[in-house]
C-alpha cells in the first residue's frame, strides 16, 4: 500500500533571497546544495548526503499581511509505483495537478489541496543532481521509459557540483 514516508522538504517565498539565504546558511549552518540566482532559487541542507535539501528558497514573496509564505510542502514516497498511485488518488479526488516534473535527483507530483495549498509527492530516483531543475515527464510511462528521461538529463546536468552556479543557465531547463 503506498504511503508518505516522511517530510521531504518546504519551499519558502523570501523577499530579500540574499538575506534569507545567508542566514539559513552562515546562521543555522546549513549547506546551499543548489542555487540558480537568475531564477531566485536556493536550496540549503542540513545532512546534503542525506537529503539535498529541506529548505527550498523562492524570491518572489509580494508584500502584505496576507501575502503567501510558503511555496510548497513536500512528502516523499518510497517507489515509483507509490507516486504513481498517488497521482491517480490526487486526479480521482478531482484535486488540481499543477505538474509531474522531473527534477533528476528526484520525480515530483505538484497538486493544490482542497484549500488551495501548493503541495508535493516525490520519489528519489537515487541519481545525484545538484541543479534546480523541472522538466514534465509522463510517469505513467513504463519504468524504463521514466528512467531512461531521468538518465537523460542526468547525463547532461550530473558535472554539477553541489553548490555550484551553473555556467550560462540554459533558459531551456525549467526550474520550480
Amino acid at each position: 500500500m503506498a504511503e508518505v514516508i516522511g517530510l521531504g522538504h518546504v519551499g519558502i517565498y523570501v523577499r530579500d533571497l540574499e538575506r534569507m539565504v545567508a542566514f539559513y546558511r552562515d546562521t543555522l549552518g546549513m549547506r546551499i546544495t543548489k542555487q540558480n540566482w537568475r531564477a531566485g532559487i536556493v536550496f540549503l541542507s542540513a545532512d546534503p548526503d542525506g537529503a539535498d535539501h529541506e529548505i527550498a528558497l523562492f524570491r518572489g514573496r509580494p508584500d502584505g499581511v496576507d501575502s503567501r509564505v510558503i511555496n510548497q510542502i513536500s512528502l516523499r514516497v518510497a517507489t515509483l509505483d507509490d507516486l504513481r498511485v498517488f497521482y491517480r488518488r490526487l486526479v480521482a479526488e478531482g484535486l488540481r495537478i499543477d505538474a509531474v516534473v522531473n527534477h533528476v535527483s528526484a520525480l515530483g507530483c505538484y497538486y493544490f489541496d482542497p484549500e488551495g495549498n501548493r503541495s508535493e509527492v516525490f520519489w528519489v530516483t537515487g541519481r545525484a543532481c545538484w541543479v534546480p531543475i523541472a522538466h514534465l515527464i509522463d510517469i505513467e510511462q513504463p519504468d524504463e521509459a521514466v528512467l531512461a528521461e531521468v538518465d537523460k538529463l542526468w547525463q547532461r546536468l550530473r558535472h554539477v557540483g553541489m553548490g555550484e552556479r551553473m555556467a550560462n543557465e540554459p533558459a531551456s531547463l525549467q526550474l520550480d
